[in-house]
């Protein structure tokens, strides 16, 4: 058996220590009550074969600001289905978290970025996907998507289709169609 390279064991202990420093921060206070604004899955469009105009889990409101709205399909994983955003990388619900609140802020959101809209866009479910995604607005004001009432985030060690290298860590799941 091949011996694992020291660039993967460096990410494992990295990883490690950014767990140990989230589970803290993943604590702090909650986020304002949510807005709903509703995309039906049975009244959701396709995913289109063409790439996204813009990332689906954007660390600053700056960023998400230039979507015009995500859609969230389902992707077969080594867990099985779950929730991946426009870029194919799996999306995650966190223990914390609410139908009306995120509790994930400060460094828990630079490690786990919200799934974000411009304010007024919506999110559409794409193939698979037949729960309600609304969303609800945080409290640095950034629209965050919500799948069934639970806050949608990314993980910065995620860096493929298929990758679920953030379940268990510090109360975070994968989220489940």
């Amino acid at each position: 058996m091949a011996q694992p390279s020291i660039r993967s064991v460096a990410r494992g202990v990295a990883g490690l220590i950014a767990v140990a420093a989230l589970a803290g921060a993943c604590a702090s206070a909650a986020t304002a009550a949510p807005v709903v604004t509703t995309a039906p899955a049975s009244q959701a469009a396709a995913p289109s074969a063409a790439p996204p105009a813009a990332p689906s889990v954007a660390p600053t409101a700056a960023s998400s600001a230039a979507a015009t709205g995500v859609v969230v399909s389902m992707a077969t994983t080594s867990l099985g289905p779950v929730l991946v955003g426009p870029n194919s990388l799996t999306l995650y619900t966190h223990s914390g978290d609410s139908a009306t609140s995120s509790t994930c802020t400060g460094s828990c959101a630079t490690a786990w970025p919200p799934l974000t809209v411009p304010s007024g866009s919506t999110a559409t479910a794409g193939s698979g996907v037949t729960g309600t995604l609304a969303t609800l607005t945080r409290a640095d004001g950034t629209v965050q998507v919500t799948y069934d009432g639970l806050p949608l985030y990314g993980w910065q060690n995620d860096a493929a289709a298929g990758d679920v290298t953030g379940q268990g860590v510090a109360g975070f799941s994968v989220a489940k169609p």
